[in-house]
């Protein structure tokens, strides 16, 4: 497939991501030829529309009205944040190339014949509402070809954060973990690890009616509990090789719930899922790339300082870094990665890696709808 040459016109894009945590919408403006973000705006969800997307996680009555609803909604707030961005960067819309959009994941089940991944976004009322070329449903091709859709960031943290000599990794800590093994050799892999903040948010909101636990503070008061810690990571998703990925689909509180014991204290749950959410990238980690050298961490969870030190203290000799120390702060990488997937299917470029999802071969992702 012949790309097409990167023009003027086709430098800046918009990247839209709101992720597993339900935290909000980020935006960033983003310089394809640069790889540099030049703006970004965060914006957060109503609270009946988080709250609305959190219970269509799991099955419900009225599904599909609900759901067309609340991707009017997702599409509404990513507008929004729009034109903040073109307003906080005196950008024009003709200036922008197009928008890639993630949309809101709802349900991933990628594995087998009848494999499918929804992320939840009505992108003709995107358009409609931004005049601006709107890419989004990034993963289903990558599904469609046998893939997992997930994760899809790889290639964009190898062109972003290529360590150059040494294995290094890039960790995006969302409500779900995921790694990019950059390889010395130039190799690229990458795949989910596990819940990251997803059940850490659930347990704290269920208990002191917090939507995240600030720094691991909470965590820090409860001692991590040997043998829930083991039951938890006994889960054979966990021992599954790569390519694979997950969500709320498998790592929610009814999860958790079916592996505690009754007394325990809240506290020492809560430092027991920070523990969960360490070990399972770490022990990934070791067995795919042993002579990692570098770990670069984003996303929610980098900000997290309990959890950042566990890292550290799990993986000695390794510089635990965060993406604001390679110049893109933590919580525009996400964004910035389907502004990039955006600027790869305007382009004619595969945006998956095939060694990554498993997927039959390179694939140009996403769907458009035209301004």
């Amino acid at each position: 497939m012949a790309s097409l040459p990167l023009t003027e016109a086709r430098r800046l894009y918009i990247g839209l991501m709101s992720g597993t945590s339900l935290d909000g919408v980020d935006g960033v403006l983003f310089d394809a030829q640069a790889l540099a973000v030049t703006g970004h705006v965060h914006a957060p969800f109503s609270h009946a529309l988080r709250d609305e997307l959190l219970a269509l996680n799991t099955p419900g009555d009225n599904e599909l009205h609900r759901a067309a609803l609340a991707a009017n909604g997702v599409a509404r707030a990513y507008a929004d944040v729009v034109s903040q961005l073109l307003e906080a960067t005196s950008t024009t819309r003709s200036q922008v190339a197009a928008l890639g959009a993630h949309g809101q994941t709802v349900r991933h089940r990628p594995d087998g014949f009848d494999g499918y991944t929804t992320q939840l976004l009505n992108g003709a009322l995107l358009a409609e509402q931004t005049h601006i070329d709107v890419v989004c449903d990034l993963r289903s091709r990558d599904v469609a070809s046998g893939g997992q859709g997930a994760p899809l960031v790889p290639a964009f943290h190898r062109a972003v954060f290529g360590t150059g000599g040494q294995d290094g990794a890039v960790l995006n800590l969302g409500g779900i973990s995921n790694l990019s093994l950059l390889f010395a050799d130039g190799r690229t892999g990458g795949f989910d690890c596990g819940p990251a903040n997803c059940l850490m948010d659930g347990w704290i909101a269920r208990h002191r009616n917090l939507t995240f636990d600030a720094d691991g503070a909470w965590a820090a008061t409860g001692r991590v509990l040997p043998e829930l810690l083991a039951a938890l990571l006994a889960e054979p998703w966990f021992a599954l090789p790569p390519p694979k990925s997950t969500g709320r689909d498998l790592f929610h509180l009814r999860w958790l719930d079916a592996r505690l014991t009754p007394g325990l204290a809240a506290e020492d749950v809560q430092a027991t899922l920070l523990e969960l959410s360490a070990r399972c990238v770490v022990d990934a980690l070791k067995a795919q790339m042993p002579d990692v050298r570098t770990l670069i961490a984003c996303g929610g969870g980098a900000l997290n300082g309990r959890l950042m030190r566990r890292f550290a203290e799990l993986l000695p000799g390794v510089a635990v870094q965060t993406s604001a120390e390679h110049g893109l702060p933590v919580d525009q990488v996400e964004a910035a990665a389907f502004a990039w997937l955006a600027h790869c299917f305007v382009t004619r470029q595969p945006g998956n890696l095939p060694a990554v999802t498993g997927a039959a071969g390179p694939r140009l992702l996403g769907a458009l709808y035209p301004a």
